[in-house]
């Protein structure tokens, strides 16, 4: 009976005569592909933070940004070229991470926290990941993307780190969750397989605003919306 059993199991695999979420095959290919693993983008934010106390603020900056890394300042720039050459500062800002989203192929992450100026001023941040390479034992995550504004009040930290990932399967975001090519007014990007898309614009005056999107329960839903005034001079 053992042996009849067995047979009829590779027969279903061989065949495809079982269906759905029990499926052999399903069950193979789903295990082969990328998954989100907001830990390892926690683990990420952490390591930056701490090369920023241990080996200085811009080195740190430099170091985990990718070549077509935006931050703004406040225009938007390209990250490693006003990076480049500039001197840290002798105390660096420290940071925390509050919340994590993450696309469902976890190929792009967005962060949020707080951080700390060494004058006592405090705002947050957000910042977003993009993963170098496929998901396992060799995988990075470099960031895309950085800005953030001074608060009045500290935000408050959470007892756990919050993390959300995006609903896996259809037809993903839309086209227009994200623009194109990054310009000097408005850039973004989307992850692999769709799910999770980002898209940020500043205005003339230089004010600026940051929405990510994300897949949940099969629709387009805006899980973060950033506005940051424009700078009131010198």
């Amino acid at each position: 009976m053992r042996n009849l059993l067995a047979l009829g199991c590779i027969a279903a695999l061989l065949a495809g005569c079982a269906s759905g979420s029990n499926d052999p095959r399903t069950r193979f290919y789903r295990s082969l592909s990328e998954q989100a693993n907001p830990s390892a983008v926690v683990a990420a934010e952490l390591a930056f933070a701490r090369e920023a106390r241990e080996e200085g603020q811009w080195t740190a900056f430099r170091e985990f940004s990718t070549g077509d890394a935006v931050m703004f300042v406040p225009e938007a720039v390209n990250a490693r070229e006003w990076l480049s050459g500039r001197a840290d500062p002798p105390q660096p800002v420290q940071w925390q991470p509050h919340e994590v989203w993450a696309s469902c192929d976890g190929s792009l992450s967005v962060t949020r926290g707080a951080w700390q100026r060494p004058d006592g001023s405090t705002g947050y941040f957000t910042t977003v990941w993009e993963r170098q390479g496929r998901a396992g034992d060799n995988e990075k995550y470099r960031w895309v993307l950085d800005q953030g504004d001074a608060l009045a009040e500290p935000l408050a930290r959470p007892d756990i780190i919050q993390t959300q990932v995006a609903d896996c399967g259809g037809d993903g975001l839309p086209a227009t969750a994200a623009p194109g090519a990054n310009t000097a007014t408005q850039g973004g990007g989307m992850s692999r397989d769709r799910t999770l898309a980002y898209a940020w614009t500043v205005a003339p005056d230089l004010s600026r605003t940051l929405a990510v999107t994300m897949l949940i329960g099969g629709a387009a839903e805006e899980v973060l919306t950033v506005s940051v005034a424009a700078p009131t001079g010198g």
